[in-house]
């Protein structure tokens, strides 16, 4: 009887080394939630008493809030390319969606930029570098960086082209080519492909899951309309048929949080939400804030912003330190200790942030887009002027403050956020120190980026007016 007993402290010694996690495995799963087009406060857990996301707002409470969070771009396809390589729209060409000569021709003072439609595979993307590193990749729904996201670092496309909306929420889509499933509803399918994806890996996994929603067309939910065409609007949110997306949007992902409990990796998850750009200005407005998607002011590129790891991030935390969707790609790799990539990152690993071990992050952050992009209503909009969303500019904010500059007239604006977070009151004359403090920031940048600034006159503009 000595000799077995003997022998079980071996065996179990045995069956541990057996059974241990291989290294690899250790790594935490990615998932980046990017909605598309939603707002500042198009969600419960920045404040909106209209829109119901109680599982969104859940998961905000597992990790840290950003209140100050940013898009890189006030527009679908820079944003995502920012957020893809960790690099400014200099460094990578993307500025705008098709062409930059949005608007009428005689409202141009300026030749803007040529627009870079497609991002160049010479860049080494996250997911390219997560494949390389072991992970197993997986891109659910919008892309809009290329025709064929699988050349880009990804395993599995679910959706994703270069087309920047679907034609159609119901089958058959239109231009989203995507299998038959059991939904009909786009956003349901994609998440139903999306779950079944989950199902299949066996190793640490990346999902991009980028739902078009909640993208125009406007096409609502049939079912839960009646949820939001009784309700009260709420500070210049009240259309019920966008709620339903939004509505639906979040059950979805409660069905994501409920697969990853299910397969018992929620606990070594990392989760990242955000938006791609503010919330399209006349569908919803995110009051106090100014304008909207495709808008330089807050409006158009604050947004809903979050990580979640259970092991590495506390819950129930808030921060209003200034951070971009730059800082995502650094930060993905921080924790899942992938080093030397040779990528020249223009965002911050946010790790000593989100771990608390920091309380502050002194950098400027910038916005280049030297091209025009119309308005939608030039009857019903908050921007500079009624014909465009934004003309040829830069914008940087450092610290609460906050300088608009225009290349067509050397115009300025200068904002303290912290007193005037509805960018109402411009200091441009009353505060000249700090606007040329600023000013010289961005002038440094430009050289240090190589930014192009329009200098040509359109001839077209001045035989017009």
């Amino acid at each position: 009887m000595k000799r077995v007993f003997s022998l079980i402290p071996l065996i179990l010694l045995i069956l541990n080394s057996c059974s241990t996690v291989p290294k690899e495995s250790t790594k935490p799963n990615i998932i980046i939630i990017n909605v598309d087009d939603m707002g500042w406060k198009d969600v419960g857990f920045m404040g909106s008493q209209y829109y119901e996301t109680p599982n969104i707002d859940y998961l905000a409470s597992q990790g840290m809030v950003f209140t100050n969070g940013y898009a890189s771009a006030s527009n679908c396809a820079p944003s995502r390319a920012c957020l893809m390589t960790g690099q400014w729209t200099p460094r990578h060409g993307v500025y705008t969606v098709n062409s930059s000569e949005r608007g009428k021709d005689k409202d141009r003072r300026l030749i803007p930029t040529k627009n870079t439609h497609t991002l160049s595979r010479e860049h080494r993307i996250l997911p390219t570098i997560l494949q390389e590193n072991g992970y197993i990749t997986c891109q659910a729904g919008k892309w809009h960086l290329s025709d064929n996201p699988l050349e880009y670092g990804f395993d599995v496309n679910i959706g994703g082209g270069h087309n920047g909306l679907p034609k159609s929420y119901l089958p058959p889509y239109g231009n989203v080519k995507i299998e038959d499933g059991k939904a009909a509803y786009l956003t349901d399918l994609i998440m139903e492909k999306a779950l079944g994806f989950l199902d299949t890996v066996q190793k640490p996994f990346f999902l991009n899951y980028s739902p078009y929603a909640v993208h125009v067309p406007i096409m609502p939910v049939d079912s839960l309309l009646p949820i939001y065409q009784n309700k009260t609007s709420w500070e210049g949110q009240g259309n019920a048929e966008y709620a339903t997306m939004v509505d639906n949007l979040d059950r979805n992902i409660g069905l994501l949080i409920q697969k990853l409990r299910e397969k018992h990796v929620f606990e070594n998850t990392m989760l990242v939400f955000t938006s791609d750009n503010g919330g399209l200005y006349g569908v919803t407005k995110q009051k106090p804030l100014r304008a909207g998607k495709g808008s330089y002011y807050e409006g158009g590129i604050r947004e809903p912003f979050f990580f979640v790891l259970k092991e590495k991030i506390k819950p129930n935390g808030k921060s209003d330190i200034p951070i971009s969707n730059l800082d995502i790609f650094p930060t993905i790799l921080e924790y899942a200790g992938i080093q030397n990539t040779s990528i020249t990152f223009d965002g911050a690993n946010l790790s000593d942030v989100l771990e608390k071990k920091i309380k502050t992050l002194e950098r400027p952050l910038f916005w280049h887009f030297p091209i025009y992009l119309q308005a939608y209503n030039v009857n019903d909009n908050e921007t500079r002027d009624s014909l465009f969303r934004t003309r040829p500019g830069s914008v940087v904010r450092q610290g609460d403050w906050k300088l608009h500059y225009y290349f067509e007239d050397n115009g300025m604006e200068l904002y303290n956020l912290a007193e005037d977070i509805g960018e109402r009151n411009n200091l441009a004359e009353t505060h000249p120190e700090k606007r040329e403090e600023l000013l010289r920031l961005l002038k440094n940048w430009w050289e240090e980026t190589n930014a192009p600034i329009p200098t040509e006159l359109n001839p077209e503009y001045f035989e017009k007016n």
